[in-house]
């Protein structure tokens, strides 16, 4: 999966949007303003993409021994909450990636208030 591929796949959720709050080379995606995945546009570009994804505690855990050379505690994010995940490794394929993805949207989605979920409900796809 390259870059432009992965932007496509984060921004395709409900409410999705992205900016680079930090700096000019960490690319955040947030829905309702919450985090739900980050992109080092300098690591893609030194040939070493990776994206930080939220992830249930168990199931972090869990793949970090999986996989261990392609997901790890997530980089300068809280390591409890956040795995990063190679993107070209070779254990973990395109629809494991989305999955990753998925999981990490549905997971800050679902820690959204009662108003911003119903906010969301009403946006447009």
């Amino acid at each position: 999966m390259d870059i432009l591929e992965l932007r496509e796949y984060f921004l395709n959720f409900k409410g999705a949007t992205e900016d680079f709050p930090f700096n000019e080379d960490t690319l955040v995606f947030k829905v309702m303003g919450k985090m739900f995945g980050l992109v080092s546009l300098e690591k893609w570009e030194l040939g070493e993409p990776a994206i930080n994804v939220k992830c249930d505690p168990e199931k972090a855990l869990e793949l970090r021994e999986k996989y261990p050379e392609e997901i790890y505690a997530g980089y300068h994010m809280n390591k409890k909450h956040w795995n990063t995940v190679i993107v070209n490794g070779s254990q973990l394929n395109d629809q494991q990636l989305k999955h990753f993805i998925t999981h990490s949207y549905e997971l800050v989605v679902s820690k959204l208030t009662q108003k911003q979920k119903q906010e969301l409900k009403e946006m447009q796809s």
